[in-house]
């Protein structure tokens, strides 16, 4: 049988060129993507980093071919976002590099399938609502939905990009981060619509988005100094801290021989670097590498660090409770008081599932033994401040510093300050341990508190309420930072009500499904 010649013009030679151009858009999306979040990216360039996506989503017929875009794009941006995990799970989780790699694609597979909703939703409602109006609507539900389902994977939502962006971040005291990747959203939008319509109803939409984008700058201003006059306030009550960064090899951490010399580490830094009486040392997470409740002479050594120093001490252990047939174990947070005295601990809440705990390991057995290097703790009570001398103080154990809700919570509880302590040595040297600094920054601004920061290996940080970057460590190297807190009593909207713009965005985009459906069945019924 001879093969069917297509004839020159043929439609469907246009259709696979015009399908290879839409995979390229939607690959350049997806890099762009990875370019806005640190190590290597900047900001700037999440302005327009879906354009390219548009442009694609333009040109589809169906959509399938938009769920494919969109999810292209995703693999392409959340594979370079979150690479990290795989030298996670090798290096600790002892997987080979091969099941690491799965692991990850996985979970970016996953990430993926919100931007192809995304996509959908844009060709489904393009000829029956503006895409000014769909676009940051549709994305805020998904993004909220990626936050949360499935205990949450909330790590460098779209607003997070703008961390360095002082004047822009102040809007999220009202709401939220969510409100910037709102913003995003819509100028990118903005900018698609001139490109390719250049009439006078854009143009218009397009000096609408940008008076709002001006007066959430003159906002932010108009935060900053306000804010910055309460901090020179010399009559605001103050507290000097030291934050200690032990920069101590993960695969040593828990070698019972290196016990004694990792302590004597933090505690030499810790004595040369001594805040003012009744400040605050803190050490990061799991910072001790054995039980704080055991009895024995480190716990002394520990409780006496306090007493030479004659300052509040937090430090990261781990805690247990025995229980009737069992012991349940904690990643805790202690608080001593400069008298050596346990004044309180805080057992974190929010578990990272395959990092503290393993989902679904008495439902399927192989999953224990891909786990074999994980730690299965318990999770906290609740987000309840610690306190000593008459000061609440907010702690937020590691991937809990990216949490929203859980500084909210803590706001609410009238703490003063927040303090995050974590162990990024488990990143290395990857993008990880600045993307989690960028996000962690937010709590700051949505709470007007102090936030301090130390991490076993780097980033710490001292970050004041504007959530400008006081001070900061390198990563992997021995270090301190010591510097003045204020405690400033300052409500925000957004500590009070939350992210009412999610709210307002769901039923939005309901309201927006009735109105497609009530179309459909109008041309129906003709």
């Amino acid at each position: 049988m001879k093969n069917k010649i297509i004839p020159p013009g043929d439609h469907r030679l246009d259709t696979n060129k015009n399908l290879k151009w839409n995979i390229l858009f939607a690959i350049l999306s997806g890099a762009l993507l990875i370019l806005s979040f640190p190590k290597y990216g900047s900001g700037f360039v999440a302005w327009f980093v879906f354009i390219p996506l548009l442009f694609a989503l333009h040109r589809v017929t169906s959509i399938r071919q938009a769920i494919l875009l969109g999810f292209i794009t995703g693999v392409v941006g959340y594979t370079g976002i979150i690479y990290w995990i795989v030298y996670v799970v090798v290096n600790y989780g002892y997987l080979p590099v091969y099941l690491g790699i799965i692991i990850m694609l996985l979970l970016a597979c996953y990430l993926s399938v919100y931007l192809a909703i995304f996509a959908a939703g844009i060709v489904y409602f393009r000829r029956k609502i503006p895409l000014y109006l769909i676009a940051p609507v549709l994305w805020i539900c998904l993004e909220y939905c990626k936050s949360q389902l499935l205990t949450g994977f909330p790590w460098e939502n779209l607003g997070y990009s703008q961390y360095l962006n002082l004047y822009l971040i102040q809007f999220a005291d009202i709401l939220g981060v969510f409100g910037l990747s709102f913003l995003i959203i819509l100028v990118n939008v903005s900018l698609f619509e001139i490109i390719t319509k250049r009439s006078k109803r854009e143009y218009i939409v397009a000096a609408a988005v940008s008076l709002t984008l001006v007066s959430v700058y003159i906002y932010g201003i108009f935060r900053v100094n306000n804010i910055d006059k309460l901090l020179q306030n010399a009559s605001a009550p103050s507290m000097e801290v030291s934050l200690i960064q032990g920069n101590i090899d993960q695969s040593i951490k828990w070698n019972e021989n290196f016990q004694k010399e990792t302590l004597n580490i933090y505690e030499d830094i810790s004595l040369k670097n001594v805040p003012a009486n009744g400040g605050l040392i803190v050490w990061p997470e799991t910072a001790i590498p054995f039980n704080f409740q055991d009895k024995n002479d480190l716990r002394r050594q520990i409780k006496n660090i306090s007493i030479k120093t004659k300052s509040n001490f937090i430090f990261g252990s781990m805690s247990y409770s025995p229980g009737r047939h069992y012991v349940d174990y904690y990643n805790s947070a202690y608080l001593l008081s400069p008298e050596g005295e346990v004044k309180g601990k805080y057992d974190k809440v929010h578990l990272v599932p395959y990092g503290e705990y393993v989902p679904l390991r008495n439902v399927f057995p192989f999953i224990k033994g891909l786990t074999a290097g994980i730690g299965d703790f318990s999770t906290g009570d609740g987000y309840f401040p610690l306190s000593s001398a008459g000061r609440k103080i907010g702690v937020l154990i590691c991937y809990e510093g990216i949490l929203p809700f859980a500084a909210r919570m803590y706001k609410k509880e009238s703490a003063e300050i927040l303090v995050n302590i974590t162990n990024d040595a488990w990143f290395g040297s990857t993008s990880a341990p600045y993307q989690h600094l960028s996000m962690t920054i937010f709590r700051a601004v949505e709470t007007r508190l102090y936030l301090v920061r130390a991490a076993n290996t780097g980033i710490s940080a001292i970050v004041d309420p504007r959530g400008h970057i006081a001070a900061q460590t390198n990563i992997f190297q021995k270090d301190s930072l010591k510097g003045k807190v204020k405690f400033l009593n300052i409500p925000t909207f957004y500590a009070e009500h939350g992210d009412i713009l999610v709210v307002v965005c769901f039923m939005l985009s309901i309201l927006c499904l009735l109105w497609s459906w009530r179309g459909r069945v109008r041309n129906a019924d003709r």
